[in-house]
């Protein structure tokens, strides 16, 4: 069960690597053969699915969101607990975003979604 200091802690860290544009501390919070959805997959990875499976093809899907998105930073709104799970609520690039993070059962993201308005 994940609680209120685990998903704080996360949401910082995660909130702040992405600020300081260091993929790999991103990636840390991963496990090796995590999924993601996104709708901004289908058009930064052409992935008609919008799915990517594991570090070394969401690396470089990042990587070349990053190259796109130079000023990247995001301000973090609000962070949400669930059943092994978190959803941070947060300003981006385009606006609003929210993300869930499904966490296994070492502390590390498995399966993540992102949502935009």
């Amino acid at each position: 069960m994940i609680d209120r200091a685990f998903a704080d802690h996360f949401a910082k860290d995660w909130i702040d690597s992405w600020n300081e544009h260091d993929l790999e501390r991103i990636l840390s919070h991963y496990a090796d053969d995590f999924e993601m959805s996104s709708p901004r997959i289908i058009i930064v990875a052409e992935e008609p699915s919008g799915i990517l499976n594991g570090k070394s093809a969401i690396g470089a899907y990042w990587t070349k969101a990053l190259e796109l998105a130079p000023n990247l930073h995001f301000d973090l709104i609000a962070t949400f607990l669930g059943i092994n799970s978190i959803t941070l609520y947060f300003n981006g690039v385009r606006g609003p975003c929210a993300e869930v993070f499904h966490f296994n059962q070492d502390g590390k993201v498995g399966r993540s979604s992102a949502h935009y308005i």
